[in-house]
């Protein structure tokens, strides 16, 4: 069996992220989203229960046209991503890329987790098109000043980014 886990800090989750997952659920066994618990670092929108909370939401939608959602699961952690994916017997890590400005990043990040963990394959896909310019702080920036982001994040991430700006929010 081949797991996988994706780590990410997905503030908010997207719907590229969610192409990221679903997709590798057609090549792994089990996927894991791992969910980058960076603590009380400024400028996050969702504290990690939040978001750990959003994810798995998002992907309960295991449906007869995407079964495979089901073989998902949704962890928090700390450290480095090669150790929590040894901690997981992990064989793979997958990253998304959207774009060629992503490329340069994640060559230089997946040479150094080889270096951390050379068992640990990386294994890098590619976006749909049409999630190719979403991300995360995007979806926060014009979230913020109430710009219209269905289609671009799940359905309950776009209520709770709706509940997060409206009028009398604390």
């Amino acid at each position: 069996m081949t797991i996988a886990v994706y780590p990410g800090t997905f503030d908010p989750i997207t719907l590229g992220h969610m192409d990221i997952v679903s997709r590798a659920t057609r090549l792994f066994d089990e996927v894991i989203v791992a969910v980058y618990l960076d603590a009380a670092k400024p400028g996050r929108m969702f504290d990690g229960d939040a978001r750990i909370e959003l994810i798995r939401e998002a992907v309960s939608d295991a449906t007869p046209s995407n079964p495979t959602l089901s073989r998902v699961r949704v962890e928090g952690y700390t450290g480095l991503s090669t150790e929590f994916a040894r901690s997981r017997e992990a064989g793979v890590i997958v990253r998304g890329l959207r774009a060629v400005t992503d490329f340069e990043y994640e060559f230089k990040l997946a040479h150094m987790n080889h270096h951390l963990a050379p068992e640990i394959e990386v294994v890098c896909l590619m976006t749909n098109a049409p999630q190719a310019f979403v991300s995360s702080s995007l979806i926060r920036e014009v979230a913020s000043l109430n710009g219209d982001v269905s289609g671009l994040v799940p359905a309950n991430v776009q209520r709770a980014l709706e509940q997060r700006f409206s009028p009398g929010y604390r």
